[in-house]
């Protein structure tokens, strides 16, 4: 099979699965994110030149397979059998039109990375934090010259939202296709939002800049809310803080409410160009055993950071293991619990216009130029005009 996948870690699964089947030759060819988009792009208006495995992230996954793109694999994941060996919350980014068009692979279980220096210098207590207002209440001990939280800008607002309404099991649209991003549970993301800045305990510095790292590595904030991928980067980027970070689970709305959501994530896919049967066959025999073999999937969280959707793959030691850069915490099995409770999330075809609408709409909001409701309702309205849509 030639270029199995692109975009897949190279040493992932090769060799152990060539070994299993004699005569079998897997190609991988390992790309950028913004490389391999534009070449698959390519490939699907040209109809040519698409590997015969690809992995797509979870909002590419929908564009292409409502343009026909890739092949539907509905039969083959029922053949396997393996519905249950993944998360509830993961299926949702594969499917289209009652269909799936792929294998889930990673996801992005999330988690509040907190400082342990500056929690206990100001007595703080993560144990305590169960709701947002308790965050805001326990975030008010720090310094003056200490925030809590980084209230992303506006360009990055629209992350922030989007995490904290598939916390409350928001869907941006319907079922039928009308525009949803006005909800109940949208004006109580956009009011949580407004209520953090008007409590004091944000700073609102540019999200991957050198300042965004150089203010967790001095302790002038004190909380990052993100996703288990987190882990790596804060690993590689802030290697002299090791030992002095912790993971709790997001702050719930209100007492006993969700603690779960989902930041980010990536699936494998056939691109309906490749119509030979025995490609298709042996991409899809390839992609079944690198996507639900346990020791392959943990093998990635460990070497790359990709958090496994594999329920299965929870079991192992790994997950128990303390982690030194957490000053001993086990947060793989943290994670884990979080990922098992993620809402499933509708994933659109327009999630750009979404963006920018949620994007302009809470910076008004945080200017004070509207309320949560005016704001959301706004956003909504904006949606559906431009992409002739309906309101729920």
């Amino acid at each position: 099979m030639d270029d199995a996948a692109s975009d897949l870690p190279d040493d992932v699964g090769v060799p152990s699965y060539e070994a299993e089947n004699e005569g079998a030759t897997i190609t991988v060819e390992e790309l950028g994110d913004n490389v391999h988009e534009q070449r698959f792009q390519t490939a699907v208006t040209s109809g040519t030149g698409a590997p015969d495995l690809t992995a797509l992230q979870n909002y590419d996954m929908l564009t292409y397979a409502s343009q026909d793109s890739l092949t539907d694999v509905t039969d083959r994941i029922d053949e396997a059998g393996i519905r249950e060996d993944i998360v509830a919350g993961k299926w949702r980014a594969v499917q289209y039109g009652g269909q799936d068009f792929g294998l889930p692979w990673d996801l992005g279980p999330t988690g509040m990375y907190y400082k342990r220096d500056q929690y206990a210098d100001a007595g703080i207590d993560p144990d305590a934090i169960e709701t947002w207002d308790d965050f805001i209440e326990e975030g008010q001990k720090l310094p003056d010259d200490a925030a809590m939280i980084n209230l992303p800008q506006s360009d990055e607002l629209p992350q922030f939202w989007r995490m904290l309404f598939r916390q409350l099991g928001g869907q941006p649209i319907t079922e039928d296709g009308a525009v949803n991003i006005h909800s109940e549970e949208s004006v109580r993301v956009a009011q949580l939002i407004a209520d953090l800045q008007d409590s004091g305990i944000t700073r609102t510095v540019g999200m991957w800049s050198s300042s965004w790292f150089t203010a967790f590595a001095e302790g002038t904030i004190a909380t990052l809310p993100s996703a288990a991928w987190m882990d790596g980067t804060l690993r590689a980027e802030l290697p002299d803080t090791a030992g002095n970070w912790g993971v709790y689970k997001l702050p719930a709305f209100e007492e006993g409410g969700n603690r779960a959501s989902n930041r980010g994530g990536s699936n494998v896919a056939i691109p309906a160009q490749i119509e030979d049967e025995g490609k298709v066959s042996r991409a899809w025999d390839y992609a079944l055993y690198v996507m639900t073999t346990p020791e392959i999937q943990n093998y990635m969280l460990e070497e790359y950071g990709l958090f496994p959707s594999l329920s299965t793959a929870y079991n192992a030691d790994l997950y128990e293991e303390s982690q030194d850069f957490y000053d001993g915490q086990a947060i793989y099995s943290l994670f884990a619990e979080v990922a098992e409770n993620i809402e499933p999330y509708r994933y659109n075809e327009i999630q750009t216009e979404i963006n920018n609408a949620i994007s302009t709409e809470l910076d008004n909001l945080l200017n004070g130029d509207k309320s949560p409701e005016q704001a959301m309702q706004d956003a909504a309205e904006t949606v559906a005009d431009r992409e002739d849509r309906d309101l729920a």
